[in-house]
């Protein structure tokens, strides 16, 4: 296991995650709260084809609105709204934080996949 990040073996199992959520109808399962974003994408285009850039701007799209949310919960709560619990703020704070870090995990495959391929011989 790797001391400083997350192992392969974790990565597998996440995007396994993933790909099942992404199975599920949009409004069904734990995780209709997070939009797909290649189901976006398809609504956005007329043809059945994603565009990897579509896609990935919506995920960090998504990111980001995880980190706004989490922010606006934590100025809420520091400023004393009764409707904010400290168990809502760190959830919050949780899932953007864990947002970010896949997102961070996947701009370092991509960056290591782009060294692989621009050191190949031709």
């Amino acid at each position: 296991m790797n001391a400083g990040g997350i192992d392969a073996q974790r990565i597998s199992s996440m995007l396994a995650q993933l790909r099942a959520a992404a199975q599920r109808p949009e409004g069904l399962g734990a995780g209709a709260a997070i939009a797909n974003p290649v189901q976006k994408a398809n609504a956005a285009s007329p043809s059945n084809q994603v565009s990897f850039s579509d896609a990935l701007k919506a995920s960090l799209d998504q990111v980001n609105n995880m980190q706004v949310q989490s922010d606006t919960l934590g100025k809420e709560f520091a400023m004393g709204n009764d409707n904010v619990s400290l168990s809502d703020v760190m959830i919050a704070g949780q899932k953007a934080n864990i947002a970010f870090q896949a997102t961070v995990q996947v701009r370092n495959k991509l960056v290591s996949a782009y060294q692989d391929m621009m050191n190949m011989q031709v």
